[in-house]
Parts: C-alpha cells; sequence; structure tokens
C-alpha cells in the first residue's frame, strides 16, 4: 500500500538504543561419582552458588563439562564463550608438573585436568577473560609452568585453610597496590578458604597479587589488557560480596562486544559479502 504524505514526513524518533550485550560464561564441572535419590552414577555437575555469582553478576552461565579432548575441541567449545571460569575441586596431577603425589593428595581427576588445561590455553590464546577459583588458580599456574605445595601443613604448620568436614574458614588476604586484584577488592579482605594446596613457583608471566598472613599466595594474575585472574579462596561463598564475578563477567561483556562489532562491521544491513557480489558478476 502506498505511503501517504504524512507517513513520508513523520519523524523516524530518536534511534533505539542497542541492548547490552549479556555475556556467556562457561564454567567448569566435576566428574565423579555422585548420589542422587535411587541413583549412584559418574556425573558431570557443579554446585549452584558457581552459576548464581555469574547470574547475579549479569552474565548467563554455561557448563563445561570433562570430555574426550584435544585442542580442536577446546578451541570449538570456546567459539561460544564470552568468559572462562575454571572451577574449585580436586587436586591436580602432581604429574602435570613433574612431582610424585604426597601422601595426602587426591587421585587425579586427569580427565578433568587435560580438559581444563585445553580450555586456558586456548582461552590464553585468544584474550578470553579467565576467572580461576580455588583449583582454577592452581589449573592456571600449572598450565603455565609452575608447581604447587601438595601439602599445606607441611609448609605452614598447621590445618586452618583447609578445616575438612566441608567447613570453611576465613583467611585475612593482602592485595598487592596497583593490581586488577586490589582494585577490584581493595586493600584487604577476609576469603572464606578450602585448600590444603596452593602456589608454590610462579607460572610464566604470572603475578602474585594477593598474600594472606603465612606468607600464602592466595591471588595471581596476568599483567596487561586482559582480565586474567585467579584466586586460592572460594568467592562463591560469599554472594553478597560479587566483586570477582562481576570483574569478569564485565570482561566478558566488552569482549563479547567487540566481537559483536566486528561481526557488524563484516555485514551490515543492506550490505553484500564479497563472496555474493562474486557470483553475481561471474
Amino acid at each position: 500500500m502506498a505511503s501517504s504524505d504524512s507517513d513520508r514526513n513523520r519523524s523516524p524518533g530518536p534511534p533505539r538504543s542497542r541492548p547490552e550485550v549479556r555475556p556467556v560464561l562457561g564454567l567448569t564441572t566435576y566428574l565423579q561419582q555422585a548420589q542422587t535419590g535411587v541413583w549412584d552414577v559418574p556425573a558431570s555437575f557443579l554446585p549452584a552458588i558457581y552459576l548464581e555469582g555469574v547470574t547475579l553478576a549479569g552474565g548467563i552461565a554455561t557448563l563445561l563439562p570433562p570430555q574426550p579432548v584435544d585442542q580442536a575441541i577446546a578451541d570449538r567449545v570456546l567459539d561460544g564463550l564470552d568468559g572462562l571460569v575454571i572451577t574449585g575441586g580436586r587436586d591436580v596431577d602432581p604429574a602435570s608438573y613433574g612431582q610424585a603425589p604426597h601422601a595426602s593428595t587426591d587421585e587425579p581427576a586427569r580427565d578433568r585436568d587435560a580438559w581444563e588445561f585445553a580450555l586456558v590455553r586456548g582461552a590464553l590464546a585468544r584474550g578470553l577473560p579467565i576467572l580461576g577459583i580455588c583449583r582454577g588458580a592452581q589449573v592456571l599456574n600449572v598450565a603455565l609452568g609452575g608447581t604447587l605445595h601438595q601439602h599445606l601443613p607441611d609448609v605452614v604448620g598447621h590445618h586452618q585453610h583447609q578445616l575438612g568436614n566441608a567447613r570453611f574458614n576465613t583467611s585475612a588476604i593482602q592485595t598487592v597496590p596497583g593490581t586488577r586484584v586490589a582494585a577490584l577488592i581493595g586493600e584487604s579482605t577476609d576469603a572464606q578458604c578450602y585448600h590444603h594446596q596452593a602456589i608454590a613457583e610462579l607460572g610464566k608471566g604470572l603475578m602474585a597479587t594477593a598474600w594472606d598472613t603465612d606468607g600464602v599466595i592466595e591471588a595471581v594474575e596476568l599483567p596487561g589488557n586482559e582480565f586474567v585472574v585467579a584466586v586460592q579462596w572460594h568467592p562463591e561463598e560469599r554472594l553478597d560480596d560479587l566483586r570477582l564475578f562481576s570483574g569478569v563477567v564485565e570482561a566478558a561483556t566488552a569482549y563479547a562486544s567487540g566481537r559483536t562489532q566486528v561481526t557488524r562491521e563484516r555485514v551490515t544491513p543492506g550490505s553484500r559479502s564479497e563472496a555474493t557480489r562474486g557470483k553475481e558478476t561471474a
């Protein structure tokens, strides 16, 4: 139907703003025997508080279960993500950093180790934001060539970092001024800890950015523009304080926005790709 003069002369109004991109963050999971109801089966799972940390901070959470992996598979998964969270769990296999296992070290979860190492390598290569939590800090460190203290009581002389029986303890954390971690959480914080291992020698490029009163490294980061932060404590246990989750979600939002902008520049409304034009002129 033909438009009237009044239709043609009507002001289009103010331009509509594009909705903010909500980033998708992948969270790694356990893979071990689990019971629910009458079932007792090998299962991939993750405590819901991790998901809540991401969603409360404005992100979209998706789970990344351990699976048969090569770097191409990990990269294909990372193609759909704007950020990566390496979560807590069992001890990293000491063989991956050239040590024999301590008597207190968990039986290795090698499938999960290999999966998370591949995800970390791929994420670092593409500048994808990373947040490591507890085991996640250790995975990041080992992936970059670092080592771990396998049993902290041998180093600090007590068991206060891991009380056992799923009881978290509180550690006083001091951050390094001028670091990303300090910008996120301030000069100090009280952190929920549950770990009997910790970072020993730092991986290549990593900087220790927080310590506890025992001299244990409690946070690391990669200096630079990309968001690569890992903490030895459990921020998901204190969802009244979302600063770390908000930090990685904000970085993932910027990553997603940059990727969307690149896509928009490649194909704009009303334009034709080079391939299409080539077909039309052939």
